[in-house]
């Protein structure tokens, strides 16, 4: 059975008690369990990768690039490529982790759709924004330092062919803190339904602190609004996950 068409190893990657909790990285580990993790911890994911080929079909123009930044194991590349009907269109899918990208490689290939993928391992924060119809950043700007996301933003922004669009799926921080507290109680219940136990879910919070770092709704609306872009709308949220949606 080739690495396109085995099914998803189960995450069990904080099932047993750690010492010295790691600090979480997409390496080997990551990788081998990452459909079942992300699909298990994300409410909504999977109706958000089908939107954005929704968003592809309505938005990517001919001869343009889209960009699917922090794509992992390129689930909104392939979502794009599926539904994109305009001529001369290339998919450039960026990762900091080889082995995210070695693995995202063979499932393209066995895709059969038309367009072109090109798969960049680098830091999105360098690379450049060209020719761009359609953005995505999907659970991946809050794996950024704060300090870099508005100049990447921006860069984003300079790059969008006017009539672009820009995803950004994140996990967010709410005021007050009330809000916030309920908002990550029913998270928790959620990744208790998954069959995660307290103790994977107490010790992959630790691993993820202070790599993860959420914002709130209305930092990112303000961000992307200094861009300039004229408006920044959530178009899909379940919990203290949402999708915003913005058009040059």
């Amino acid at each position: 059975m080739s690495d396109a068409n085995r099914p998803s190893a189960r995450d069990d990657l904080f099932a047993s008690p750690l010492g010295n909790i790691p600090r979480f990285a997409f390496d080997q580990a990551v990788v081998d369990v990452f459909p079942d993790m992300i699909q298990r911890s994300v409410p909504g994911y999977q109706t958000i990768i089908n939107l954005c080929g929704e968003l592809a079909a309505r938005f990517v123009q001919a001869d343009s690039n889209c960009y699917d930044l922090g794509c992992s194991l390129g689930a909104s590349s392939l979502a794009i490529r599926q539904q994109i009907q305009q001529p001369g269109v290339t998919i450039v899918a960026v990762d900091n982790s080889a082995a995210m990208l070695a693995r995202c490689q063979t499932l393209l290939q066995s895709d059969q759709a038309a367009t072109a993928v090109e798969l960049v391992e680098a830091d999105i924060c360098d690379i450049e924004i060209n020719n761009a119809s359609l953005v995505v950043m999907n659970f991946t700007l809050q794996f950024i330092a704060i300090e870099k996301r508005q100049a990447l933003l921006e860069k984003i922004y300079a790059g969008l062919n006017p009539g672009g669009c820009l995803v950004i799926s994140e996990k967010l921080l709410f005021e007050p803190e009330s809000l916030n507290q309920l908002l990550s109680e029913l998270h928790h219940q959620f990744k208790s339904a998954q069959g995660y136990s307290d103790l994977e879910i107490s010790q992959k919070r630790d691993s993820l602190e202070n790599i993860l770092i959420p914002e709130t709704l209305e930092t990112h609306i303000n961000r992307i609004k200094a861009c300039g872009f004229n408006s920044a709308s959530p178009w899909f949220q379940c919990f203290n996950f949402a999708s915003l949606v913005a058009v040059k």
